[in-house]
């Protein structure tokens, strides 16, 4: 249980650092999970749509209208026409968003990169995998079972 109650920790002092972020730079914390979820699908080179951002970080339709709205008066994302298919609005992270999130998260990131650095191939790979299971966990207790 250690373990589980440091993992704890460590995301409530994430949520904290990124509740900080958020607030310095006038937005929400919904906000930063979005750029977050933006700037993921872009290293991933896979498009993001209004629809399916909202779908993953549980929104309505109204929700992401706004949400997308308030990041894109911020100028942190543009909306955009799919060059394949242009009846679909693409949702893009603008290379600013991308600097201010690295000017403010790279010095915590810096610092987890340099502590990874101390662990072998073997350690690297439990790691990994305790804290994919975790996340796939979290993901598992927050889809609807077969029975409701």
């Amino acid at each position: 249980m250690e373990i589980v109650h440091l993992l704890r920790a460590v995301a409530v002092e994430l949520g904290l650092h990124s509740a900080r972020f958020a607030s310095l730079n006038g937005m929400h914390p919904t906000d930063v999970r979005a750029l977050i979820a933006l700037m993921d699908a872009s290293r991933a080179g896979q498009d993001m749509t209004a629809g399916r951002l909202g779908a993953l970080l549980g929104l309505n339709s109204a929700g992401t209208t706004a949400l997308v709205d308030r990041l894109e008066r911020l100028a942190h994302v543009r909306r955009v026409r799919d060059g394949r298919d242009r009846r679909r609005v693409l949702v893009e992270v603008d290379e600013r968003a991308v600097e201010l999130g690295q000017e403010f998260f790279g010095p915590l990131i810096g610092q987890a990169v340099e502590l990874l650095k101390g662990y072998d191939e073997r350690e690297l790979a439990a790691v990994r995998g305790f804290l994919d299971g975790v996340r796939k966990a979290a993901a598992d207790q927050g889809r609807p079972t077969a029975s409701g």
